[in-house]
């Protein structure tokens, strides 16, 4: 079967050389949590690449910091990942741990027809 792309972080594999990416599915999860965790700047000829979640890691979470990150990801997405459309963004604390925050975004990708989530904590 061919691939799309090398999967992120590089493994190597004995049957590609490296792991690939050989679904549509797992390319676009893998270029929305790349949007996500790229800080703005980090991105070499495109400075405004980049949601930056890690950014808000130690800042006090309350309702207008989850809409400020919650506008960032929608418009980072519409800006650099158009075939994805975003249908809902939950953040929830860890119980274990006060100082990370859960994102869990559930999108579509129209085109296709292809639904899926995509869960992290920052």
């Amino acid at each position: 079967m061919s691939s799309l792309s090398v999967k992120l972080p590089l493994r190597y594999s004995t049957i590609d050389g490296y792991h690939m990416n050989k679904s549509f599915k797992s390319l676009v999860k893998q270029n929305l949590k790349m949007v996500l965790l790229t800080n703005p700047g980090e991105r070499v000829m495109d400075p405004n690449f980049g949601a930056g979640l890690n950014s808000y890691l130690f800042q006090n979470f309350t309702q207008s910091t989850f809409t400020e990150i919650d506008n960032k990801i929608r418009e980072q997405v519409k800006r650099y990942l158009p075939v994805v459309s975003i249908d809902n963004i939950v953040f929830a604390g860890t119980e274990s741990d006060f100082n990370t925050l859960a994102v869990s975004i559930s999108y579509t990708i129209p085109n296709i027809g292809l639904k899926d989530l995509l869960e992290f904590t920052i």
